[in-house]
């Protein structure tokens, strides 16, 4: 099966998420982690889970709460009395694709164990290292933050995902179709596998192939100067953030089915990459900040 039939499964999973659908794969051929954020009820954690089913390597979910310990997702070293030895137990996050559901319900320390191995896909623990599936994706769901019961994710978080992913309430048409196809299912919608991990790691590596100008690079990199011109802050966006950015327009010239990245590529997905990264208290909202970049960086 093709990445058009993984397209049309999550579609079918969830009506009215075809910028959602695109964006997370985005993320799955850019090697990247995606945030799915928005209000409670509207299928993010269908979406994540549907993906994750269409896929043939390895699934865990874990559902964030308050009580949740690093080691909870880690894993831990048990002690064997028989051999007077510790066996390593591993957590849920040895998986190819992890579901950290309702991420920001954990405290500040539980979120920031993924650190890691969203970054290095790894995880040490008591000073042993331990090497995580290939390939390894986390999609984590967000509650927005005036929902009861969260903690605002730590900018060292939020950094290590590749994208961000807004959902939110279908329009009044798709809704009646929402609930003329829940009508007509008995168990709900039945997910297949439609490429295998060998698949994946192939396409993955293609899009790392897809042709980027240094023309459309420069291009690129001004779209991120005028964001830190527009703050005042060299700082606003990193070097990841500028990498993540290149990666996300690879992949999304390839579900243009385009052999290089065009800047309309990089328009499409710039706010996507940055939003979740230049969220402060002096920045509360920056989606004006991110469409005023675009408009006022000249295009090649």
């Amino acid at each position: 099966m093709s990445l058009p039939a993984l397209r049309q499964q999550l579609l079918d999973a969830v009506l009215g998420s075809d910028q959602a659908v695109d964006l997370l794969l985005i993320a799955l051929l850019a090697r990247g982690h995606a945030l799915v954020t928005g209000p409670p009820g509207i299928g993010k954690t269908t979406l994540a889970h549907t993906l994750a089913t269409s896929l043939s390597g390895s699934f865990r979910r874990v559902q964030f709460t308050p009580d949740l310990l690093p080691s909870d997702i880690l894993g831990y070293q048990l002690y064997r009395q028989q051999s007077g030895e510790f066996e390593f137990i591993p957590g849920p996050v040895f998986a190819n694709l992890v579901l950290a559901d309702e991420i920001n319900r954990a405290s500040p320390r539980t979120q920031s164990s993924l650190l890691e191995a969203m970054n290095e896909a790894q995880v040490t623990i008591d000073g042993v290292t331990h090497d995580l599936p290939h390939p390894f994706l986390v999609v984590a769901t967000q509650n927005d933050s005036y929902s009861t019961g969260t903690f605002p994710l730590p900018e060292p978080q939020l950094d290590r995902f590749l994208i961000s992913i807004p959902m939110s309430l279908p329009d009044k048409v798709t809704q009646i179709q929402i609930l003329q196809q829940h009508a007509q299912r008995n168990n709900g919608f039945d997910a297949q596998p439609v490429i295998a991990i060998d698949q994946l790691i192939q396409l993955q590596a293609e899009t790392t192939r897809v042709q980027i100008s240094e023309a459309t690079q420069r291009y690129l990199l001004s779209l991120c100067q005028t964001i830190r011109t527009n703050l005042g802050q060299d700082h606003a966006v990193s070097t990841r953030a500028t990498l993540a950015l290149q990666r996300a327009s690879q992949a999304c010239a390839v579900i243009d089915q385009q052999s290089a990245v065009h800047p309309d590529h990089i328009q499409a997905i710039f706010p996507h990459v940055l939003r979740h990264r230049l969220l402060s208290e002096d920045t509360p909202d920056p989606d004006h900040l991110l469409q005023s970049a675009i408009e006022q960086t000249p295009v090649p």
